[in-house]
């Protein structure tokens, strides 16, 4: 937990602006969990780092609280909240570890989000804490949203660049991560330890723990595999064509066979 926090705290600011720097993820995300929230209702964003998200839910109108491990990440999303003039629609900016919502009694949430903590955790305990919290705060046939990363993406993100993925920057290292999913960076500064998913893993993870899959989608697909110089081709046809390209990514973002492409996931499901 030290070390999530540490990085966190001095990665602050620029967690809110990654996503506008590598959008698709972003985009993606917010245009499927818009498409399945209910039209209003109290949403908890847990883990929601500088809060991008409960942002853009506040906008909408939703009643939001929102919790972090880090606390820069919770003090920057209230200051956006304020900035963006939504801080009204917030019940409340608590710092709080995903594995211990003991603050908030039993189903008060009418949909959770869960889009950073889950691959953080590299024990498995860790892990069901999460979810079983998730679980006890979520009313019950309110829908989740949780993010998962990739373990075949981060494979062929090692093979595409090892220098940039070290310690697996050779096929014992890769090897060995593809097995386990725990991928702990060996340059100082880089990012947090991290668990990665098998995608055949997710559905029956969270389903073991009280949650109907709803869908699993790519959130960063096939987009994942352009270059900024392939990707600015299409933003230099225009804004209409770079429209037309998002598109196809939110459309291709709900193809099973390309889910292992995608560096993030997005788990929707229901709880029981």
């Amino acid at each position: 937990m030290d070390s999530i926090i540490e990085y966190y705290t001095g990665f602050g600011e620029r967690e809110w602006t990654r996503l506008d720097r590598e959008p698709l993820e972003y985009i993606i995300n917010f245009h499927y969990i818009n498409h399945y929230l209910p039209k209003k209702g109290h949403i908890l964003d847990n883990g929601a780092g500088p809060g991008k998200y409960s942002i853009a839910l506040a906008q909408k109108g939703y009643q939001v609280t929102l919790t972090d491990l880090t606390p820069k990440l919770v003090s920057i999303a209230e200051e956006k909240a304020i900035e963006h003039g939504v801080i009204d629609l917030f019940e409340g900016f608590f710092v709080e570890n995903a594995q211990d919502l003991s603050r908030f009694n039993d189903e008060v949430f009418d949909a959770s989000l869960m889009l950073g903590p889950l691959y953080h955790l590299q024990n498995e305990d860790e892990r069901v804490n999460a979810v079983s919290e998730l679980f006890r705060v979520t009313k019950k046939e309110g829908l989740v949203f949780v993010a998962f990363r990739s373990r075949s993406n981060h494979s062929m993100l090692s093979l595409f660049n090892p220098q940039h993925w070290k310690p697996n920057d050779n096929m014992d290292a890769i090897n060995v991560f593809n097995s386990t999913g725990t991928f702990n960076h060996s340059d100082e500064g880089r990012f947090t330890g991290a668990y990665f998913f098998n995608i055949d893993d997710i559905k029956p993870f969270m389903e073991s723990h009280g949650f109907e899959t709803v869908d699993l989608i790519g959130s960063t697909n096939i987009g994942t595999l352009l270059n900024q110089e392939q990707l600015n081709y299409w933003i230099d046809k225009g804004e209409q064509e770079y429209s037309k390209l998002i598109d196809f990514f939110i459309k291709m973002a709900k193809d099973p066979y390309l889910l292992g492409v995608s560096s993030h996931l997005l788990y929707i499901g229901r709880r029981k």
